[in-house]
């Protein structure tokens, strides 16, 4: 399955991967929307350079709860890294969708 069919913007511009929003800050990707009760924050720790472009080589996957009341170091609910950026995206797109699924029940 290609990734691109997966990929699209909404109509506010914002990139979405599998239904999900995806937002970039320097090194940091989040996965998901603020307005849920889990995001997936997806840290690039590590690159190697392949012809002009930096690719993801070691990537930390965290799952976390949004609610403003939970203390930070208390929001992950999960965590692991990863080799790359297709399997990090992977996985947490896995642990999002069960999240939200729990949580709705």
């Amino acid at each position: 399955m290609s990734t691109v069919s997966s990929k699209k913007k909404d109509a506010d511009g914002i990139l979405e991967y599998k239904g999900h929003p995806l937002m970039r800050h320097e090194n940091i990707i989040y996965y998901g929307s603020m307005s849920d009760r889990y995001i997936i924050m997806l840290q690039i720790l590590e690159t190697k350079k392949v012809k002009d472009l930096d690719v993801a080589t070691r990537v930390l996957v965290q799952l976390q709860q949004t609610s403003p009341s939970v203390p930070p170091k208390d929001r992950v609910v999960k965590k692991a890294e990863k080799k790359g950026l297709y399997d990090a995206l992977d996985i947490g797109y896995i642990w999002l969708n069960r999240a939200l699924s729990n949580a709705a029940k």
